[in-house]
């Protein structure tokens, strides 16, 4: 059955953009190493740390489905109807874009709430797993209990202010267990199952 992961790349004091949807330093270790992976997406090529790389192929191909925001899907134009990672998008919205140019891409956009959202993405998912970005859905789902694991991909920056990795989070306490740790190039990859 799939299970919901979030992850985002984490700058120490839990940003992961800045006031203006900057990313900064963020994504700097995505180019730095010497190996180089790909996501699924054969425009998108990483060039990493052999650490980062060996983690990245173990998270991002359990991965069959996303789940992300419209403000995220704004920022991005949809990476131009390619998912990032995984085979589909799911969107949650308050109303679908009109004139988006890329009709035919697997991006799904739901109206009726992120709880909505998270089932149709893991029955799509099957048994694969569904990726939830950070910020306020992440925030939203934590304290409905609908997230399995955390993964924080944390890089050695402080921004001070921008967006938040769990958004306005307003739940009772996540407790989360003991992190598995991958320390590769200016990041170091953490996992925490959350504890339910």
């Amino acid at each position: 059955m799939a299970r919901v992961i979030a992850s985002a790349t984490v700058s120490l004091d839990g940003f992961i953009a800045d006031d203006h949807d900057r990313v900064g330093p963020l994504f700097d270790w995505y180019g730095n190493g010497d190996v180089p992976f790909n996501g699924g997406d054969p425009d998108r090529v990483f060039h990493v740390s052999a650490a980062s790389a060996a983690y990245l192929a173990e998270t991002w191909s359990r991965i069959g489905v996303a789940v992300i925001g419209r403000r995220l899907f704004d920022l991005t134009n949809g990476w131009n109807g390619r998912p990032a990672v995984g085979d589909a998008v799911f969107v949650v919205t308050h109303e679908p874009p009109s004139g988006w140019p890329f009709p035919e891409a697997p991006f799904t956009f739901v109206t009726d709430g992120l709880a909505s959202a998270i089932a149709k993405a893991k029955a799509a998912a099957g048994d694969r797993d569904v990726s939830l970005t950070g910020g306020d859905l992440l925030g939203q789902a934590l304290a409905a209990g609908l997230v399995d694991e955390v993964q924080v991909d944390l890089v050695p920056v402080v921004f001070g202010t921008g967006v938040r990795f769990f958004g306005a989070f307003g739940g009772p306490p996540a407790l989360l267990g003991d992190p598995r740790i991958v320390a590769g190039d200016r990041v170091t990859h953490l996992r925490f199952e959350v504890r339910k």
